[in-house]
């Protein structure tokens, strides 16, 4: 594994181009994070600009259909992240034994998939207000190192221009990436494979490979994760 220092210059090189995602991901597996999920909450919507499982399955399912369709305006970090101004951010640590946090978003987002926290980083940027989760693992998530993947989280979306592909797709390989577009796009397996010239078996191995390393295990949440807003 690229060591911390390197793949912090190798995101900031790489900050605006499809290159960043699989560096910053590779650098975000390093705070010890089960998953991790990147969330557009600019406007009256929602959008998944990343997502990343290293550990669980079906992680990111869980995580991101019910938010995105809705429950995303009852996040509790909602109002502090509306409230920043551009260039601001705030760390925040969220226990899933909150007080503060309604027992029916306990329940969906942290209960039910198995996850007692997450260190979270709320920052605005030029035109996005983002929330980059990190669900935690066996360790403590540190502090620092999530703020600064927040940062250059935040500096590689101002740079881009708006993406001809789904955000959340840049973590996967290139193929991997294809059939998930063939996938939105409607097609069969076979003509995904017809299409790329490769076996449906094969298509079959890169669309598992893809959820896994997505979280999800269904059709219907790579649309969720994958839709404008």
């Amino acid at each position: 594994m690229t060591g911390p220092i390197r793949l912090i210059g190798t995101c900031l090189q790489t900050a605006g181009t499809p290159a960043f995602a699989l560096h910053l991901l590779e650098l975000a597996q390093q705070t010890g994070a089960r998953q991790v999920m990147v969330f557009d909450l600019a406007g009256d919507g929602a959008r998944c600009l990343m997502s990343r499982n290293y550990a669980r399955h079906g992680v990111g399912e869980a995580l991101a259909q019910l938010y995105l369709d809705g429950w995303f305006r009852k996040d509790p970090l909602g109002p502090a992240l509306r409230r920043l101004a551009p260039g601001q951010s705030r760390l925040v640590r969220v226990e899933a034994a909150s007080a503060r946090m309604p027992q029916a978003y306990r329940q969906l987002f942290f209960l039910d998939p198995g996850l007692s926290g997450k260190t979270a980083v709320l920052i605005a940027g030029r035109v996005r207000r983002l929330i980059v989760n990190l669900y935690e693992g066996t360790a403590p998530i540190d502090g620092d190192l999530a703020e600064l993947i927040a940062q250059l989280i935040a500096l590689h979306f101002d740079r881009m221009a708006d993406p001809a592909e789904p955000p959340a797709l840049a973590a996967l390989s290139a193929r991997e990436r294809a059939v998930c577009l063939g996938i939105l796009n409607g097609q069969k397996t076979e003509a995904i494979a017809a299409e790329m010239g490769l076996s449906p078996d094969t298509v079959a191995t890169y669309r598992k490979r893809a959820y896994h390393k997505l979280g999800i295990s269904s059709r219907s949440a790579l649309f969720a994760i994958c839709r404008a807003g």
